[in-house]
């Protein structure tokens, strides 16, 4: 069993259209999903701001996370991207739920986390 690094993190996984993010306080997880326009990915740092959220980890295979990830940078919610091709490791039947709930529950480290280059 892994050490409790962060009491309240999030794991997100991210579509397109949609956001499913997976909350989880203690042994506690609450799911929501969000659309991707720029005021929903609002709603989804203050919702996650207002809830403590330490950490958030994010898996999309696309380029969808940088919109949602620019956000988090500018609002200083600690965000990281885990690496995709670790994630398709997840055990049993793969579902966006699922993938949520997976990313804040495993310990997140230097091989999981993705590099993200700074544009500015």
């Amino acid at each position: 069993m892994s050490d409790v690094i962060y009491e309240r993190c999030a794991g997100i996984d991210v579509h397109k259209k949609v956001i499913v993010v997976a909350l989880r306080v203690g042994a506690k997880v609450t799911i929501r999903q969000f659309g991707t326009l720029t005021h929903e990915l609002e709603e989804v740092t203050s919702w996650l701001k207002d809830n403590g959220c330490q950490m958030v980890a994010m898996e999309s295979s696309g380029s969808y996370w940088k919109p949602l990830y620019n956000i988090f940078e500018m609002e200083e919610l600690p965000a990281m991207v885990v690496n995709a091709q670790h994630m398709k490791a997840v055990p049993g039947r793969k579902t966006d739920v699922k993938d949520a709930e997976y990313v804040p529950a495993r310990r997140p480290d230097a091989r999981s986390a993705a590099f993200v280059k700074r544009t500015y």
